[in-house]
């Protein structure tokens, strides 16, 4: 509990409460004065300024969920078969909306102030916890804890830790406290589901899960647009840093796939495309697609500004950051294949999943893109659509090919789409980026 007093109350003929007022605080009338006295009491949390940028906390807030994201290929990249790539998307789905949840409150209030700073720590406590369990998801292993269950319970705290905070930050709010009360059942629907998932095994388990994802996901999309925002620039900061954590994931990948393996002139050129791949990727994002999308997101008001909110950044990142995620799994696999001289040759190609994941996931990561700026800019990407389209046909030819190969193959796609963008929209790109 933070009380502050002040040794006088300070008197404003008429005037409204500072704008960084600790939420909470009330005014209280004195000789026809308005006084304000800050004092909270019960929790006390502070409003985030309309110009704010990521706080520092929510960036060490971020740091679990790069280790979260390193289980999920490690899952993947242990058996990377059908089952078990649905399984990482599942798991996937349920760490973004566990991240989700905090970018909305952080928007509101401060996060590294009052109440908040510990919920979030708490909050980051148990998605580590889940983390932890991801290998065993579905699939527990013989001794010690229930794993399913423990990743159920872990995100139950995380979605119980949100509602609360949100409860509280919504006290003097109706408005904002009816919006929250509507989204409770949701949020009940999904981690009821998935304590139940964590009971059973098989496709029951499976179609619990996407019950428990389809109760939180639609729930929210169906309960209204009724949030609030605060600061537009803080939010779209937060789900760009994210793109960051998931880029840094897969050229982490690039080094993990051959940490073992003695360095040979086959793993660094096969090194150097990888992160050729993941800068080409940050370059989709943020040389002016994430600007374009940040600008009419400004000038968006009312309900058209909690709509790009829901549908470009909670609901759009995700196959953004999957697709990432998806490409780190083809390129763990390619420098694991080139390295390897034992079980693989050069001329080895890479086949299967990993493959699929690697065309796949950057179709995907573009698709998104697509989707992202033409909902929120109003701009539709013809350059990038045919990538897309074009990706995907590449995948049966990649089959064939030998694994460095393909990885080229995949590099030079990019490459030619950003160089044409770059080019052709040159004019375009440099009034965005004035």
């Amino acid at each position: 509990m933070q009380v502050q007093l002040s040794s006088l109350p300070r008197c404003v003929s008429g005037s409204a409460p500072r704008p960084d007022q600790r939420i909470g605080a009330r005014p209280h009338s004195v000789g026809g004065s308005i006084c304000t006295v800050n004092v909270t009491r019960r929790l006390t949390t502070r409003p985030t300024e309309e110009r704010a940028s990521v706080s520092p906390l929510e960036l060490f807030f971020d740091l679990v969920f790069v280790f979260a994201l390193t289980r999920v290929t490690e899952l993947w990249g242990h058996d990377p078969s059908s089952v078990n790539l649905l399984h990482g998307v599942l798991v996937m789905a349920v760490l973004w909306w566990s991240w989700v949840g905090y970018s909305w409150v952080a928007n509101l209030v401060r996060a590294d102030e009052g109440v908040l700073r510990v919920v979030m720590l708490a909050a980051m406590s148990a998605v580590f916890v889940i983390a932890l369990t991801i290998p065993e998801a579905f699939d527990d292993l013989p001794g010690g804890l229930d794993a399913p269950l423990v990743f159920a319970v872990g995100y139950f705290v995380v979605r119980m830790l949100h509602i609360l905070i949100f409860l509280v930050i919504s006290k003097e709010d109706p408005q904002l406290r009816g919006q929250v009360m509507r989204f409770v059942p949701s949020m009940l629907t999904g981690t009821t589901f998935l304590l139940i998932a964590s009971q059973l095994t098989g496709p029951w388990q499976t179609v619990m899960w996407f019950l428990a994802l389809a109760g939180d996901y639609l729930g929210t999309l169906i309960g209204g647009t009724g949030w609030r925002l605060r600061s537009v620039s803080h939010f779209a900061e937060r789900h760009s840093s994210f793109v960051i954590i998931a880029l840094g994931e897969s050229i982490a990948s690039i080094g993990i796939g051959v940490a073992s393996l003695p360095t040979t002139w086959a793993i660094i050129v096969a090194s150097l495309l990888g992160l050729a791949v993941s800068s080409l990727l940050w370059w989709a994002y943020f040389d002016v697609t994430s600007l374009m999308v940040e600008q009419g997101f400004e000038a968006s008001r009312g309900r058209h500004r909690i709509r790009i909110a829901q549908r470009c950044y909670s609901y759009a990142h995700l196959p953004m950051v999957l697709g990432i995620v998806m490409v780190s799994l083809g390129l763990k696999k390619i420098l694991y294949y080139v390295g390897d001289g034992n079980e693989h040759r050069l001329t080895d190609p890479l086949q299967g999943w990993p493959l699929v994941a690697l065309f796949g996931g950057a179709a995907l990561y573009l698709a998104a893109l697509v989707y992202f700026k033409q909902y929120g800019a109003g701009a539709f990407s013809v350059p990038r659509t045919v990538t897309v389209v074009v990706l995907l046909a590449l995948i049966p030819l990649a089959w064939h090919l030998p694994a460095l190969v393909t990885l080229g193959l995949l590099t030079a796609v990019l490459l030619v789409l950003i160089a044409y963008e770059t080019f052709v929209f040159a004019e375009r790109r440099r009034t965005i980026r004035a």
